[in-house]
């Protein structure tokens, strides 16, 4: 159970849009090109109405501060068969990434779906307890320049580990302490100075989301959502105001 899992919901009903043409995307879809079932004609690419609102305000504040930068969407909605996918595919890959056997029980398997377990919401289909993503309430996004190019914010959308968290770079210090074994000086400095650059981009990234109203989950640089479970447990609200979005056609 997360910690904002008991919180309960009270869906406004507003309705799941696609995301206008002011706010970038990365594409192709990186779940989509893995396969992931979102089903015939079901994009990836919306969101709750208000929650639309709010990212184009957020992006807004974001080229106020840094002319010439823009939020640029990775992933949205995302309905429960695809959380599933996701969540199958990020323990394999960890797996395999480890030198773990997926498909026999062991202390190193459940280390795996335990650290995965982290950055990945359970499949849950108890309307009560719903994927921050299944809501149409929570975003993963960056940053991109102003030629579209995507921006190095020290780690990949979705790798699993520390260098993740929000604030990993908030020292200064590289990703790795073996990052600087070896290095001379001036490499070291530079290596720190990239770091600090990456956390600034952090830093500009959850302000501009921040003023907007949106909360950040506590182990994702790039997530983001307002108004579900998560939204409410990090803001103080009594409640949530979206729960899964049930597609019916």
């Amino acid at each position: 159970m997360r910690p904002w899992s008991s919180i309960p919901i009270a869906d406004c009903g507003e309705p799941l849009l696609e995301l206008p043409g002011a706010l970038p995307r990365l594409e192709p879809h990186p779940y989509a090109a893995l396969g992931a079932p979102y089903g015939i004609g079901a994009s990836p690419f919306r969101l709750r109405s208000g929650v639309i609102e709010r990212l184009l305000l957020a992006d807004s504040a974001l080229r106020r501060q840094q002319p010439g930068w823009c939020l640029t969407i990775f992933d949205a909605w995302r309905p429960l068969a695809v959380q599933r996918f996701m969540v199958e595919h990020a323990i394999a890959e960890e797996c395999r990434f480890r030198g773990v056997d997926p498909h026999r029980p062991s202390p190193a398997l459940a280390a795996v779906q335990a650290e995965v377990g982290r950055f990945w919401a359970p499949p849950s289909d108890d309307p009560t307890t719903p994927p921050p993503h299944s809501t149409g309430a929570a975003v993963d996004l960056t940053l991109a320049d102003a030629e579209g190019r995507e921006l190095n914010l020290g780690s990949p959308i979705d790798a699993i580990g520390a260098v993740s968290e929000p604030d990993h770079f908030a020292s200064g210090a590289p990703a790795t302490t073996a990052g600087t074994a070896g290095a001379s000086e001036a490499e070291a400095q530079a290596m720190e100075a990239e770091a600090r650059e990456w956390h600034r981009r952090r830093t500009l990234l959850r302000e501009a989301m921040a003023s907007a109203g949106f909360a950040q989950h506590p182990n994702e640089w790039w997530h983001f959502s307002w108004g579900d479970q998560l939204w409410a447990w990090r803001s103080g609200a009594a409640c949530a105001r979206y729960g899964r979005w049930l597609e019916t056609g």
